[in-house]
């Protein structure tokens, strides 16, 4: 597989330098979500963690339970997304590494 054991070196330092890439690119992660009627927007890191949470005026005409269900849902859509992204990354990076 190599022939030399500077080949190998090079190897793995550059998949070490990848896998810092890949570290670098996760703490990037954000992802927002809007509710349907615009009333909330919720953003998160790529953990799900919430990082801002903003309100229009039309939270003003929800219930307390509509409120809630709006909010866990638009929530939820924000998380599944920063998922999805870091999933992504993850896959991109398996496929760079085993090919």
């Amino acid at each position: 597989m190599y022939e030399t054991m500077d080949e190998l070196e090079a190897s793995v330092r550059k998949r070490l330098y990848r896998m810092r890439d890949l570290v670098d690119e996760m703490s990037d992660v954000r992802a927002t979500a809007t509710s349907e009627d615009g009333a909330i927007t919720v953003e998160v890191d790529g953990n799900g963690a919430l990082l801002n949470l903003s309100f229009q005026q039309a939270i003003s005409t929800l219930s307390p339970d509509d409120f809630e269900q709006c909010l866990v849902s638009t929530a939820t859509a924000a998380a599944a997304a920063a998922f999805a992204r870091r999933a992504e990354l993850v896959t991109a990076f398996n496929e760079e590494v085993v090919g």
